[in-house]
C-alpha cells in the first residue's frame, strides 16, 4: 500500500473483519478495477447530497475516479440546494423527539426535514425553481430539449449562481461533474421537487411535457454509453444505498444482451453496494449479488461485495481510500 494517507492507513490496519473487511476488499478491488482499466459507474440513492457526499465525490470525479453517475431527482437537485443554501439549513440533532406539532412548525416555516437537516424552501428550492423555469423556457422557444441533468449542468456552467455559492464550490459533485462533463442518467426525476415544479408548469401550460426528455430516452443514452465504454472489459458498478438509482441502471446490460440481441455485451466488471435492505423481505434493493446472475447482470467471476452498513459512513471511507487520503 503506497502513497496512501493516514485515513487509508487506518483503514487498512483496523477494519480486518465483518462489514469493516468487507469495505476494505471492496475498496481494494475497486482501485484494481481503474488500473485494470475499466470505467467505473456510482449510483446514488438516499439523501447522500444533503449528506454533503460531495465533499469526497467532488474530488473522486476531477481525478476520474468514476466516469458516470446514476442518481435520483432528490440528489441531483439538493446538492445544488447545499451549494447555494448552505447557511439557512437548521440541522435538527434531536429530530426523533419531535412531536406532530413541532414538524408542522417546521413545515409553517418552509423548512423540509430529512432526517436531522431541514432543507430551507424559499432560499434553496425556489431560488434554483426560478433557474431552472428560465432555462426550461429558453429551450422550448428553441424548440429543443435535454435531459433533466443538462440543464442542470447549463445553470452552474453559466456562473449565474456563483454570488450565491454559500459552500466551497470545490465541494460541489454536480458542479464538477458539469465542468467535466460526465454523464449523468436520473431515472425517475419527476419524483423530485424540481421534477414536481415542471410538472405543475406543464399543468398551468406555461411549458410543454416533451421539453425534458424521458427515462427511456435515458435508457437508450446508457445503452449507447455502455456500447461505446465497455467495449470487451466491462463497466464497475458501485451502488450506494438502493432504489432506483440502482436498479435503472443496472438493467441495461441484460437489455443489451437479451433484447437487442447484443450477445457480445460484456456484463458489469465490478459490484459493490452498500445497503442495510433486509434479502428476506424480497427486496430488489436487499439482493445478494448472486441473484443478479440469474439476470444476467453480473457473471460468476464478477468481484462481488455487500457491505450492510450507513452509506453516509462508508461511502467517504471508500472514496478517502481510492483518494489515498
Amino acid at each position: 500500500m503506497t502513497n496512501k494517507g493516514p485515513i487509508s492507513t487506518f483503514i487498512v490496519e483496523h477494519y480486518k473483519h465483518f462489514n469493516a473487511a468487507a469495505l476494505v476488499d471492496a475498496a481494494q478491488a475497486y482501485e484494481l478495477q481503474l488500473k485494470e482499466g475499466h470505467k467505473m459507474m456510482i449510483t446514488l440513492a438516499g439523501a447522500m447530497s444533503t449528506a454533503e457526499l460531495g465533499k469526497s465525490l467532488a474530488e473522486m470525479i476531477r481525478q476520474d475516479k468514476v466516469q458516470i453517475i446514476c442518481c435520483t431527482g432528490a440528489n441531483l437537485e439538493e446538492d445544488v440546494f447545499n451549494l447555494v443554501a448552505h447557511k439557512h439549513y437548521k440541522r435538527i440533532p434531536n429530530y426523533r423527539d419531535l412531536s406532530p406539532e413541532q414538524e408542522k412548525e417546521l413545515l409553517e416555516q418552509h423548512f423540509n426535514r430529512v432526517t436531522d437537516t431541514c432543507i430551507p424552501e424559499e432560499e434553496a428550492m425556489r431560488q434554483i425553481e426560478t433557474h431552472l423555469f428560465d432555462v426550461w423556457q429558453q429551450a422550448e422557444k428553441g424548440n429543443k430539449r435535454f435531459f433533466p441533468h443538462e440543464y442542470f449542468y447549463s445553470i452552474l456552467l453559466s456562473g449565474e449562481l456563483e454570488d450565491k455559492y454559500q459552500i466551497d464550490p470545490k465541494n460541489s459533485w454536480l458542479l464538477a461533474a458539469a465542468q467535466k462533463n460526465i454523464p449523468i442518467i436520473v431515472p425517475g426525476w419527476e419524483d423530485s421537487t424540481c421534477g414536481n415544479f415542471f410538472a405543475s408548469y406543464c399543468m398551468t401550460k406555461e411549458l410543454k411535457a416533451q421539453t425534458i426528455k424521458s427515462g427511456i430516452e435515458y435508457m437508450q443514452y446508457l445503452a449507447e454509453w455502455y456500447l461505446e465504454n465497455a467495449v470487451d472489459k466491462g463497466v464497475g458498478f458501485f451502488q450506494i444505498g438502493g432504489g432506483i438509482a440502482g436498479d435503472f441502471p443496472i438493467c441495461v446490460v441484460p437489455m443489451l444482451y437479451q433484447d437487442l440481441e447484443k450477445t457480445d455485451t460484456p456484463m458489469w466488471s465490478y459490484f459493490c453496494q452498500i445497503s442495510d435492505s433486509t434479502t428476506s423481505y424480497g427486496s430488489y434493493s436487499g439482493a445478494v449479488p448472486n441473484e443478479k446472475i440469474t439476470w444476467g447482470k453480473l457473471d460468476i467471476d464478477t468481484p462481488k461485495f455487500v457491505i450492510e452498513s450507513d452509506a453516509t459512513i462508508v461511502a467517504p471511507l471508500i472514496f478517502a481510500y481510492l483518494l489515498n487520503w
